[in-house]
């Protein structure tokens, strides 16, 4: 059988879950499905796009925005294979047509919408005894009365952000009340956020794969089990949080650890929670998870993302336009367009 992919971006902002807001990038994640479909595109792919001829610098020729209407429109061009470059929920759009049988890149949209919830999915985490940070949530009803069981400084956090977006760093009480009140007035992210113990060791970003067979050298590898890409190292961090990658690339901040770092049994442990959290979850695609050791060394999985950035530097103009997951898997080999290809590969269709 031969496969058309066709790449989707977010359209519309989320639902709002339970008051909690996921505000939407700019541009909807089009560049980087642009930078997908030409990847793919690179790998000798069949890649349905929107125009006939797409200019390689317009994102929006390259892309469908994720709505019922232009995923019919994509599968009418030829596409039977769905990239699903965008942020996803219940009953979004594409589960009609994941019922009907297409096949898919990405997560499941159910799970990836329940797990974009922060709390519940360090509640998962804690209760399969995954090292995870402590944290309050804050509501308009505690604002004003809550207690930290930890001490500061603290990172104050919307419950369904993207990526450091909307994360901060309250050093000491007035900071930290200034900050509630601020996320509260302004509203952007909903009625509740929460507050994390801040880990002032390294950082580091793990990426792990999920089962399938893969192309690694000139070999076929079939990996039965969860698997993690080298971690990437975060640095250069301002006010201790590391800047979100749509105002510092990542390539000017992040570098993936060399042999004798991946060698330290901490290193290597810290990826089997990882991966032993990817399985917990579901992942159907890979996902990233940001992790960071306290004072004494000990590492914490601190950010779980379902939908972990894609960019790639597949296009001349985006020379710069690295993401995590591309630089960790330069160390295993893999060019921004192998590791495209590879995820392609581990596309599925939908057992009911």
């Amino acid at each position: 059988m031969k496969y058309s992919v066709a790449v989707l971006y977010q359209a519309n902002l989320p639902p709002t879950v339970d008051g909690a807001i996921k505000p939407m990038k700019d541009g909807g994640y089009a560049d980087s499905g642009a930078d997908i479909a030409f990847a793919l595109q690179q790998k000798a792919v069949n890649v349905i796009t929107p125009v006939d001829n797409p200019n390689l610098i317009n994102d929006l020729d390259w892309v469908f925005p994720d709505t019922d209407m232009c995923i019919r429109s994509a599968i009418a061009r030829g596409a039977n294979v769905i990239w699903l470059n965008t942020v996803l929920y219940k009953e979004h759009p594409i589960s009609y047509f994941i019922d009907k049988g297409i096949a898919i890149v990405g997560q499941i949209p159910d799970l990836a919408g329940f797990y974009d919830d922060k709390l519940v999915t360090n509640e998962l985490l804690s209760k399969h005894e995954l090292p995870i940070p402590r944290s309050i949530t804050i509501t308009s009803e505690n604002r004003n009365s809550f207690e930290l069981d930890f001490l500061l400084p603290v990172v104050v956090k919307p419950i369904r952000g993207r990526g450091s977006q909307g994360v901060s760093l309250a050093k000491d009480i007035t900071q930290l009340h200034a900050t509630i009140k601020y996320f509260f007035e302004e509203r952007q992210y909903g009625n509740a956020l929460y507050i994390e113990e801040f880990l002032s060791g390294e950082e580091l970003t793990i990426t792990i794969m999920p089962p399938g067979v893969y192309q690694i050298g000139n070999a076929e590898i079939t990996k039965n089990t969860y698997w993690s890409l080298p971690p990437v190292k975060r640095f250069n961090h301002n006010n201790g949080i590391a800047p979100y990658n749509g105002t510092v690339a990542v390539i000017h901040n992040s570098k993936v650890l060399d042999d004798d770092e991946l060698s330290r049994p901490a290193i290597k442990q810290l990826c089997e929670f990882c991966e032993q959290a990817a399985m917990l979850v579901g992942a159907k695609a890979p996902i990233r998870i940001d992790c960071r050791a306290d004072a004494e060394g000990r590492y914490y999985l601190f950010d779980l993302n379902m939908k972990p950035n894609m960019t790639g530097a597949s296009r001349p103009h985006r020379a710069e336009q690295g993401s995590l997951s591309a630089l960790a898997a330069r160390k295993i080999g893999w060019s921004y367009e192998d590791l495209i290809f590879n995820m392609f590969n581990q596309r599925w269709i939908s057992a009911d």
